[in-house]
C-alpha cells in the first residue's frame, strides 16, 4: 500500500487507521502466536458495522487485501495481511445476554471470557472452546468445540444469526428464514463469506460445573489410550474429558515433585446438577485407566474453568500446529501417540483429542457446514516455546506427529486447526461434499473472492 492510498484511508475512514511508522503499530499488528510477522499496510479498528462496510468498500475501490482479525488466535496468522488492509473487530466487544429468550448477542471482536462472564451471571453458557481469550468469531465461523460439546453440541449448533458486512459493503442478516444459505454456511465455512459483526447464540443452563484433572505417567500414554477410546464415547453426554500428553507446568495446583515431568492425562468436565457429586464421578471413572499419580477435582464457576489455562498459554508464545479428525483410534495410533509424547521437544508442546461426540452427533450432517458429524475426535498437535530459536524444533515435531497419525484420521480437520502451508487440499478434505456446496454460495456472497484470507473457498 503506497502512502497516498494510506493517507487517504486515514481521512476517509472514521475508525481509527495504524500503519508503518506509528508508534503504536508493532502493538496493533501482534497476534497470539508470535510466529507470525505479517506487516499490514493498515489496520483499522471498527467500533461498527458501518465502520466495517467503510472499510470494505475503500479497500475494493482501492485494490487493497483484506484480512479480518476477531481474537487474533487464528495459528496460521489470517488475521494478518502483508501490505493490505486487517480489519480489527477487537473494539466491538459489546455482549448482552438476555435471560427470558435465553439468548445472548456477542460483537464480531468478543472473546470467549467476554461471553462466559456475561452469560455466567444469567446461570446460563453458550458452547465455545477452552481458552477465555480465544475470538467467538473465528472459533464460531470454524465451528466451534469446548467442554460443553458433548452435552450441547458445538458452537454452530447455537448459532441462531449472524449479522454480516458482505463483500459489496450490503449489511444483512442471516438466520434460518433471512440468507439461509448464507446461514449455513457460517456455521463452520470459516471466514470466507463476509465480515460477521455480531453473532446471536442460544444459551443453555450452565453455572457450576465439576472440575477433575487426572495424570498418568508418559509411559503409559498407550495403556491410558487404550482405556479412554472405550470409555469416553459410551460415557453419559454430562461427562466431558479431552486427553492429553504434556510436561507438567510448574504451577498450582500441580506438585512440585511431578514440574516438568512428562505425562498424559484427561481435562474434565461435568455438567450435571450436582457439580461436586460430578467432580468425584470424574475421578472415580479415570480410576478405570488405573489409579492416576495426580489427580484434582473440584466444583467450579464455568469461566473459571474456560479460563484455567489462560496464564499457562499468553500472548506472544511461538506456536504451529495441526490437526485431524477421527472416528476410531486403532493399536497402531496408538503407538504412534506413545512415541511421539515421550519425545515432547518442549515445556509447553502438546496433543489434545478432543470428543466431538454425542449432542454433537444428534444435529444432521447436512444442517451445517461442518461435515464430520460421524468424527468421535478433533486431534491438535501443537508445537509451543517461547523462544523463537525453537520454531523449527517445535514445527518438526509437529508436522512429523501429523504424519505419522494422519493415515488412521478420516482425512480432514477442524478448520482452525488447519496450517496455513497445507494447502487447498486439505481445505478440501475438511469439507468433503459441502465443498462445492459452499462454493455455491461462495459465488453468490463473495463471487470476486475479496475474504480470501482464510482457508479458503474459491467461488465455483
Amino acid at each position: 500500500m503506497d502512502r497516498a492510498t494510506f493517507d487517504e484511508m486515514r481521512t476517509a475512514l472514521r475508525g481509527p487507521v495504524t500503519g508503518p511508522g506509528d508508534e503504536d503499530y508493532d502493538r496493533a499488528r501482534a497476534v497470539y502466536n508470535a510466529m507470525i510477522d505479517k506487516r499490514p499496510g493498515a489496520i483499522v479498528r471498527c467500533r461498527d458495522a458501518q465502520d466495517v462496510a467503510a472499510a470494505v468498500g475503500f479497500a475494493r475501490e482501492h485494490d487493497v487485501e483484506i484480512a479480518v482479525r476477531g481474537g487474533g488466535h487464528s495459528g496460521p496468522g489470517l488475521g494478518l495481511v502483508d501490505g493490505g488492509m486487517t480489519i480489527d473487530l477487537s473494539p466491538m466487544d459489546s455482549v448482552h445476554a438476555d435471560p427470558d429468550a435465553a439468548v445472548v448477542r456477542a460483537g464480531g471482536g468478543v472473546q470467549l471470557g467476554d461471553l462466559d462472564r456475561a452469560t455466567h451471571a444469567v446461570g446460563a453458557a453458550t458452547p465455545a472452546g477452552i481458552v477465555s481469550t480465544t475470538g467467538i468469531g473465528g472459533l464460531a465461523l470454524g465451528g466451534g468445540h469446548g467442554y460443553l460439546t458433548r452435552r450441547y453440541g458445538l458452537t454452530v449448533d447455537s448459532l441462531l444469526g449472524a449479522d454480516v458486512v458482505l463483500a459489496d459493503g450490503t449489511q444483512v442478516t442471516a438466520g434460518p428464514a433471512d440468507h439461509p444459505d448464507l446461514y449455513w454456511a457460517l456455521r463452520g465455512g470459516g471466514g470466507n463469506f463476509g465480515v460477521v459483526t455480531s453473532f446471536t447464540f442460544r444459551m443453555h443452563p450452565v453455572h457450576t460445573v465439576g472440575v477433575a484433572l487426572t495424570l498418568w505417567p508418559v509411559e503409559r500414554t498407550a495403556e491410558v489410550l487404550d482405556w479412554y477410546r472405550g470409555f469416553m464415547p459410551r460415557a453419559p453426554q454430562e461427562m466431558y474429558g479431552f486427553f492429553a500428553v504434556l510436561a507438567v507446568p510448574p504451577a498450582p495446583p500441580f506438585p512440585q515433585e511431578i514440574h516438568g515431568k512428562k505425562m498424559c492425562g484427561v481435562v474434565w468436565c461435568h455438567t450435571g446438577d450436582d457439580a461436586d457429586g460430578g467432580a468425584r464421578d470424574l475421578l472415580d471413572a479415570a480410576e478405570g485407566a488405573g489409579r492416576p499419580v495426580f489427580a484434582f477435582a473440584a466444583p467450579m464457576p464455568y469461566p473459571a474453568l474456560q479460563g484455567m489455562f489462560d496464564e499457562l498459554l499468553p500472548p506472544g508464545l511461538q506456536w504451529y500446529w495441526r490437526g485431524d479428525f477421527f472416528d476410531t483410534l486403532p493399536d497402531a495410533a496408538l503407538e504412534v501417540e506413545q512415541k511421539y509424547a515421550e519425545a515432547i521437544p518442549t515445556g509447553l508442546s502438546t496433543m489434545h483429542l478432543y470428543p466431538v461426540d454425542a449432542a454433537a452427533h444428534c444435529v444432521p450432517r447436512g444442517e451445517t457446514a461442518w461435515s464430520y458429524r460421524d468424527a468421535v475426535w478433533s486431534g491438535v498437535y501443537a508445537g509451543i516455546d517461547p523462544d523463537p530459536l525453537n520454531a523449527g524444533v517445535i514445527k518438526r515435531w509437529c508436522v512429523d506427529f501429523w504424519n505419522e497419525m494422519h493415515p488412521y484420521s478420516m482425512g480432514g480437520a477442524y478448520v482452525n486447526f488447519v496450517g496455513a502451508d497445507e494447502g487447498t487440499d486439505r481445505v478440501r478434505a475438511t469439507y468433503r461434499d459441502h465443498y462445492d456446496r459452499l462454493a455455491r454460495v461462495k459465488r453468490t456472497y463473495d463471487p470476486d473472492n475479496v475474504f480470501h484470507v482464510n482457508q479458503n473457498i474459491e467461488p465455483s
